[in-house]
């Protein structure tokens, strides 16, 4: 992400230097000190970018939370109440803290989206429901679930950088 940063602050300098040599017809005193369109777009293509390769990431670590979980003997918070399974898995000491562990921090993530963010990752992303079905669930439009669901996906990916489950 840093090198992200450090190009386009790069990006911008040259074009500051380039545009302090020439006089652009476009410019006026109420352009002046603005950064240049160009930089804008530039700036935004690579935070999409950025954000898509993160929703990915997030998506699997939201699965792999959902997998650990159930292994754990509980279903994931965002579904509800405990739930225990008749056939008993095995593993090391270490594998199952471990687990135990990664399964508590993405809870405590989670638990900083809002209510409707992260209805949306449960019924969507860890059911597997379809938009439509998503959309029935929660009692709103196909289009909301579409809005929504990359936004919230982003949310959880800041809170996951930010604690260092994502890198």
């Amino acid at each position: 992400m840093n090198d992200t940063v450090e190009w386009i602050a790069a990006v911008a300098e040259v074009r500051e230097d380039e545009d302090s040599h020439t006089i652009s017809p476009n410019c006026d005193e109420s352009t002046m000190g603005q950064p240049h369109p160009e930089v804008i777009e530039s700036v935004d293509e690579a935070r999409e970018r950025e954000r898509r390769i993160y929703r990915g990431r997030t998506v699997a670590m939201l699965r792999k939370y959902m997998r650990y979980s159930m292994e754990t003997g509980r279903l994931p918070s965002l579904l509800g109440r405990e739930f225990f399974r008749a056939k008993v898995t095995s593993y090391t000491v270490v594998t199952f803290e471990d687990r135990v562990i990664f399964v508590h921090d993405m809870e405590r993530c989670l638990e900083k989206l809002d209510e409707f963010s992260r209805q949306i990752i449960a019924r969507h992303i860890l059911q597997e429901h379809d938009q439509e079905a998503t959309a029935r669930l929660l009692q709103c439009t196909d289009r909301t679930v579409r809005t929504h669901v990359p936004i919230a996906l982003d949310m959880l990916s800041e809170i996951l950088l930010e604690v260092g489950l994502l890198e």
